[in-house]
Order: C-alpha cells, then sequence, then structure tokens
C-alpha cells in the first residue's frame, strides 16, 4: 500500500482564510466530521483533516511566506470540488442560506446528475450534485456529441 490507511489516492488539500471558520462551516453544511487539527502557537491552522463521506481532506490556513495561497488572495480557484448528497436542490440551498453565491444554478445535466455550481465563503468551488439517471461514459459521450452539434 502507498497510502495511509483511510485516505484515497488523490487527497484535497483546501487553503482558506479562516480555515477553523472552514471547518465548522463544512461540518455544519455538509456533515462533514472533523478528524484532527494541528494548531501554530500563533492560533494558525498548520494542517487539519476531515472527511465528508468516504472522502478525507487536509486543510490549512494561509502561508503566504510559502506561496500557500487560498482563493480569496488568488482571486479565484482553478479547482473545483464535485459532492455527491442525496438532495441536490436542498443542499445546495442550504449552502447559499449560509453564505455561499450560486455560480449556475441546480438543474439536470446531460450526464445524469442534478447539479449545480457555487463558491463557499472560503472561496472554493464545489458542484453539489444527486445522479437521478445512471448512464455509462459511452452514453456520456453520446449526449455530449448530441447537445454540442445541437442534434
Amino acid at each position: 500500500m502507498t497510502q495511509r490507511a483511510g485516505y484515497h489516492t488523490v487527497t484535497p488539500y483546501l487553503v482558506c482564510k479562516g480555515a477553523s471558520e472552514a471547518i465548522t462551516w463544512y461540518v455544519r453544511q455538509l456533515g462533514a466530521v472533523e478528524l484532527y487539527r494541528l494548531n501554530m502557537p500563533d492560533g494558525s491552522l498548520a494542517h487539519a483533516e476531515f472527511q465528508i463521506g468516504d472522502s478525507r481532506f487536509m486543510i490549512s490556513d494561509e502561508i503566504p511566506s510559502m506561496g500557500i495561497l487560498s482563493p480569496h488572495s488568488l482571486s479565484g480557484s482553478a479547482v473545483s470540488l464535485n459532492l455527491y448528497v442525496s438532495d441536490c436542490d436542498a443542499t445546495f440551498a442550504a449552502m447559499l442560506a449560509a453564505g455561499a453565491e450560486q455560480v449556475s444554478e441546480v438543474k439536470d445535466q446531460f450526464h445524469g446528475d442534478r447539479s449545480g455550481k457555487l463558491r463557499d465563503p472560503f472561496g472554493h468551488l464545489w458542484h453539489v450534485a444527486t445522479n437521478h439517471d445512471p448512464v455509462d461514459d459511452a452514453e456520456v459521450v453520446r449526449r455530449f456529441k448530441a447537445m454540442v452539434s445541437g442534434g
């Protein structure tokens, strides 16, 4: 085994201004479970880990002197996270009510998910989704081609 027990091959690592507040927000909005945290003497968060469903996340505060910056400092994020939930409409609405910003509305997608995209208060982008039409990869490709060709 190449990774520690409980980890997948790839683990998202979020950097936030206010990582402790972010953990609290993810616990309330996404049902995250905090696993542990390592605080610096100044109170900043050097590293913490939490889990949503079967997915583990790492998180820390910014450390500008080391080039570790949050989406707020970078004026955006090049990465988004896809989150499957049992009711994307309800989860999306609750996240908006708790301070997230809508990027795209929740709607049925060609790939079989109902999903919408939002930016959490810490600048991270989330696609909140519920699969309602299970399709295989070939069907996703077929539907995409039909969509972009107008047919």
